[in-house]
């Protein structure tokens, strides 16, 4: 039933094709407010070359300046430019963010639809892999692995991705479950058609609505992990990503005890606190698709 209600909803709409307008127009304003600032943030992100006026890998001041004409944002302990970390830095967290979420969606996707689909010990095996994978600690176990394999962007969307997959797989699979009974599905199978026909025709366009849905809440997932990691000097040196920059301020002596906190914490604070906030907001819009009890 909710996929149905989902499907109908998502089609009546017209998004994201045929009635954008329409669709944007049934918004709330935290919803609004919210695809606007991530399109702001894909914008800088794509524009991060042209719009960051310094570097944002060498000094381009004295040290520790303060926000002014010259550097708006101010600068760090080396002199680098603060307002174009904060550009370079959302090309990464959208890096990490997408791709996590693409990686983990997809993957718990088909397990899910494996285990929902095959029933049997296919599904209880899988089940309780997705039992243990729930109860493990991921933080402690994200950070033993993120320092055993080694610090690199490609290295910690795998993490990500391997402590993310069991969301999407626990909800796709309980509705193949009630799927796989529905009459066109059980007459495909009559007429002699496969798993993977199945797969790609039938179950793939029903759950993706679902799936965008809980891509959107992992995307927030994702950055705010990669921040974490980064923060505690597990991410990528060379990315410059926002946690990276809150790690250096907060290893800086004295940071708390000095006005520098003003200006290099709480500016890539604030951009990973927006981008969060708004991924939130356009998630719970979605869910009001999916559900309209939710509306009410």
């Amino acid at each position: 039933m909710l996929v149905k209600t989902f499907k109908h909803k998502w089609k009546s709409s017209g998004f994201p094709l045929k009635s954008l307008p329409g669709f944007l127009s049934k918004l709330s304003w935290s919803g609004t407010a919210g695809i606007a600032v991530i399109l702001a943030v894909l914008l800088i992100a794509v524009l991060a070359p042209w719009i960051a006026v310094y570097p944002h890998n060498l000094s381009s001041g004295a040290p520790l300046l303060p926000p002014g004409k010259e550097h708006f944002l101010g600068t760090d302990e080396l002199g680098v430019d603060l307002w174009a970390q904060i550009c370079f830095g959302a090309r990464v967290s959208l890096l990490v963010g997408l791709g996590t979420a693409l990686l983990a969606a997809l993957g718990g996707g088909l397990i899910g639809i494996a285990a929902g689909y095959s029933g049997g010990w296919i599904d209880k095996l899988l089940m309780r892999l997705i039992d243990i994978m729930i109860v493990l600690p991921d933080l402690p176990v994200m950070i033993v692995l993120a320092a055993f394999i080694g610090p690199s962007l490609t290295n910690i969307i795998l993490v990500l991705a391997l402590f993310s997959w069991v969301f999407p797989a626990r909800i796709v699979r309980s509705q193949v479950l009630m799927l796989k009974e529905q009459n066109y599905i059980k007459s495909a199978e009559t007429y002699g058609a496969g798993t993977w026909y199945l797969i790609r025709r039938h179950f793939l366009p029903e759950l993706f609505p679902l799936l965008a849905v809980n891509m959107i809440r992992l995307t927030g997932r994702a950055i705010v992990a990669e921040a974490g990691l980064s923060f505690l000097g597990l991410g990528d040196p060379t990315s410059k990503s926002w946690g990276l920059i809150l790690h250096h301020a907060t290893s800086f002596r004295g940071i708390y005890y000095t006005d520098f906190w003003k200006w290099w914490l709480l500016y890539p604070w604030l951009a990973l606190m927006l981008m969060v906030t708004s991924l939130a907001f356009i998630s719970r819009e979605l869910e009001r698709i999916v559900d309209p009890r939710m509306g009410r």
